[in-house]
Order: structure tokens, then sequence, then C-alpha cells
């Protein structure tokens, strides 16, 4: 008999602890300080889903899909960045993330490619942006997590989410400072 209800008893505690965190993460958040309201667990969650559908949906799409996007989510918003070679498949990418459930908006980062690039210029790039990656993270002042790098050339790419302009000029001067890099495109935005 105590078998039987120690085996009801832990059903119970999962269900009353979910219905705790999804109580927890429905709490409207308080947008009265002067800072932007936090994000939850719940937007946050949510987000990630986002993020991974829209991942998802240009993989599957036949003319984007060997294109290396950058996806970022905040609150819904959608930030697309990376290089492609023509416009069309800037235009494609937009169309099939307009399409992905959750989008509430796009912000295009996308940027159109040079001339090709040859193997030296690849690992040269990677090697910048591993470079300018590890400097971001280890600047106290940057808190980069949110912060996407991707390199062409020499160019460098920084874009994501960041709390305030300070954040943006850091990694700006942080990023001018790492060898190799011979320009900064800033697709930064500030969270909302």
């Amino acid at each position: 008999m105590t078998r039987c209800r120690h085996s009801l008893l832990t059903p119970a505690a999962l269900l009353g602890a979910t219905l705790l965190t999804l109580a927890a993460c429905s709490k409207a958040p308080d947008t009265t300080g002067a800072r932007p309201p936090a994000v939850s667990v719940g937007t946050d969650i949510d987000d990630s889903v986002v993020t991974a559908r829209v991942k998802a949906a240009l993989f599957a799409d036949e003319v984007v899909r060997s294109f290396e996007f950058k996806v970022e989510t905040r609150n819904g918003e959608v930030q697309l960045s990376g290089f492609v070679a023509n416009q069309p498949q800037i235009d494609r990418a937009i169309e099939v993330t307009r399409g992905v459930a959750g989008v509430k908006g796009i912000e295009n980062n996308v940027v159109l490619k040079g001339t090709p690039t040859t193997l030296g210029n690849e690992v040269d790039d990677d090697i910048v942006t591993a470079q300018v990656k590890t400097a971001l993270l280890a600047d106290a002042d940057v808190k980069s997590g949110d912060i996407a790098v991707k390199t062409r050339k020499g160019a460098v790419q920084l874009s994501g989410f960041v709390n305030n302009p300070g954040q943006i000029d850091r990694a700006l001067e942080v990023t001018r400072g790492i060898k190799g890099v011979k320009s900064v495109d800033n697709q930064m935005s500030l969270k909302k």
C-alpha cells in the first residue's frame, strides 16, 4: 500500500513544481524603474524557442540553407546577421523568418559579401573571430554573452543585444584593438 501512495506522490510533486514555475514565469515585469524591464525565465525560453525555429526554417530552405546566419531573439524581435552573396538571399531569409511562429519583428543586419575568400582568408578570419570573442569575454564592461562575432577578410561584424550604449562603445573599442581587424561593422542593438 505504501508503494502505491509513494508512486502517486511523485507525479503530484512534479505537477506542483511545474505549476509554480509557470506561475512565476507569467508574472508581468516591473516597468516602473529607469532600467529596461528584465526578461523573465518564460520569455527567455520563448526567445530560445523562436531562435531555434528560425534557425531550423533557414536551414530547411533550399535558397538560404548553406549560409551562416547568426540569429538572436529578444522579446520576439529576431536579429539576423552574417554575410551573403546577394540581395535576393537576404530577402529570402527575411521572408522565411517572417513565417516562423513567435516572430514579432525582424532586424536585418545581414551584409553583402564582396569578392570570394580563399582558404587562407577563412583561417585568418576564424582566428580573428576567436580573438575578438576571447577579448570581449575577458572585458568586464562588455558582458559579451549576447554579442555575436562574424569576420570576413578582416572586417568584423558585431551583432546582438546589449544593455546600454556604453557596452556598444566598449565592444567596438576592444574589437578595434585586436590584431588583424581591418574594420568593425556595428550591428548591435539595445535591449528593449
